[in-house]
């Protein structure tokens, strides 16, 4: 799947734009995003999503990475490279929104933003990328995906909280989610590219 061609905007149009429970997709140029790149066939390598703080003015993106586990990091020190030890990120950042998160989600926001944050400091899944690779590598049968546990993986974190809601992504054919399914999802729309 390539990238879409969508507008660029610098950080404070896409700040002004943001609402509650969008999607942050990003494509990343390490190591570990070319290999995610190669298991999936998508030049999306990372998901998480957005929430808009209005008591205290700020923007935080929710997210698991594989060396913290599950966090919350203020976006502007996420594109600013503040998070990551003063180097900006390396690839392309991307706004997409769920056509039914204004209706499914937002009145029960509060369901949503407490297993969200409810998950904070869970470790990264790291025996779930060892499975999705056996499925991609050896096992190509369809199954069904990995019972949850207290460890996420980018795409599963993201999941399990729009399920909290009623929004369900569709799992790919190999039985796992992937950054990319998001974007295969057809009630997803990728709004806008950050232009750094």
């Amino acid at each position: 799947m390539p990238l879409p061609d969508v507008k660029k905007v610098k950080y404070p149009v896409l700040r002004r734009m943001i609402e509650p429970g969008d999607i942050w997709l990003c494509s990343g140029k390490a190591i570990f995003s070319k290999m995610i790149k190669f298991a999936t066939g998508s030049e999306f390598t990372h998901v998480g999503f957005v929430m808009r703080l209005k008591s205290i003015d700020r923007v935080v993106v929710m997210e698991s990475v594989e060396s913290v586990g599950v966090r919350v990091v203020p976006t502007s020190q996420y594109i600013g490279g503040r998070d990551r030890m003063g180097k900006k990120y390396r690839g392309r950042l991307f706004l997409g929104r769920h056509k039914d998160f204004r209706t499914k989600a937002l009145p029960n926001i509060s369901k949503f933003g407490r297993f969200a944050v409810d998950q904070l400091g869970y470790p990264y899944d790291k025996d779930e990328i060892a499975k999705i690779a056996y499925k991609i590598l050896i096992d190509k049968k369809r199954e069904k995906k990995s019972k949850p546990d207290k460890e996420f993986i980018c795409s599963e974190y993201a999941y399990e909280c729009y399920k909290r809601v009623g929004i369900s992504i569709k799992l790919n054919r190999n039985g796992f989610i992937a950054p990319s399914d998001f974007v295969e999802d057809p009630k997803v729309k990728i709004l806008a590219e950050l232009d750094f």
